[in-house]
């Protein structure tokens, strides 16, 4: 697990999720960061393990790959344009990176058992639409501020993570303060332990720490889940491959979060609102 703690490269990796869809090159993110190309290319593996240009390249790949995913309607061509890709290129790299081509993993997506990328001993059977459909709401929720930390890594060892991050911050949690937890991934689809999330909780005014941020609200689909933390997964899931399908709705660019309500450190029950912005 790597926990990103210089600001800039954090910046970075907003700027390049911002722009994937681009033609975006290791100079224009170093020029959005005011560095030179060198400077900030040590300095960005330095704290991720990977250079600029793979980070880029994987992203790419596995943002296209989400989009198969959950736009079932959508062209493979189109979402291979949308990410900057020719037809022959995006089969050729996407056979790379999944040894398959892109129209096999469209079809394979689709399994009404789920097996846990890190809980392996667990199996999920997928909810029905109409049994997602009863814990889903469309609502608009405001922006909120935040301060956060950026984790690239394995969902597993959240617990120990949230426990540290609220020791850290203890001073600055009152009975009004939200937890979340900003994903970037599809596990299904990025390598466990390359994740990449932000642990985070809600602020009033200022705080004299540079790690913060506002966590884009408006309109969202939101699924209210109760249950064992092992299982939200099997509820992601059933979200991406039988809710949004049939729902009507499309996800937008900004980033997917949950607000904690209640969790239970014994058992391991929790309530959460998975949020997943939509146009």
């Amino acid at each position: 697990m790597v926990t990103i703690t210089n600001e800039t490269v954090s910046r970075a990796i907003d700027y390049i999720l911002e722009h994937i869809g681009e033609e975006l090159s290791v100079e224009d993110v170093a020029a959005h960061c005011h560095f030179s190309k060198y400077h900030f290319s040590r300095m960005f593996k330095e704290q991720t393990g990977e250079s600029v240009y793979a980070f880029i390249k994987r992203l790419k790949l596995e943002q296209s790959a989400f989009r198969l995913k959950v736009e079932r309607e959508r062209s493979v061509t189109d979402i291979g344009y949308a990410f900057g890709y020719s037809p022959s290129n995006y089969s050729w790299l996407f056979r790379q990176q999944y040894q398959t081509n892109p129209v096999n993993f469209r079809r394979n997506c689709y399994e009404t058992t789920i097996r846990h990328p890190f809980f392996h001993n667990t199996a999920s059977q997928m909810e029905s639409f109409t049994e997602c459909d009863k814990k889903m709401t469309v609502q608009t929720l405001p922006d909120y501020h935040v301060l956060y930390e950026r984790r690239i890594g394995s969902y597993r060892y959240l617990s120990g993570q949230w426990h540290d991050f609220m020791e850290k911050y203890r001073d600055y949690i009152t009975d009004d303060t939200l937890f979340f937890e900003r994903t970037f991934d599809d596990p299904a689809i990025t390598d466990k332990d390359g994740c990449l999330y932000d642990i985070c909780m809600s602020i009033a005014g200022d705080v004299p720490f540079e790690n913060t941020c506002t966590i884009a609200g408006g309109k969202c689909a939101v699924y209210a889940y109760k249950g064992l933390g092992k299982h939200i997964y099997a509820a992601y899931q059933t979200i991406f491959t039988v809710w949004l399908p049939r729902a009507g709705y499309v996800l937008d660019d900004r980033s997917g979060f949950d607000i904690y309500r209640m969790v239970d450190e014994k058992s391991g029950y929790m309530e959460l609102d998975i949020c997943l912005p939509v146009k």
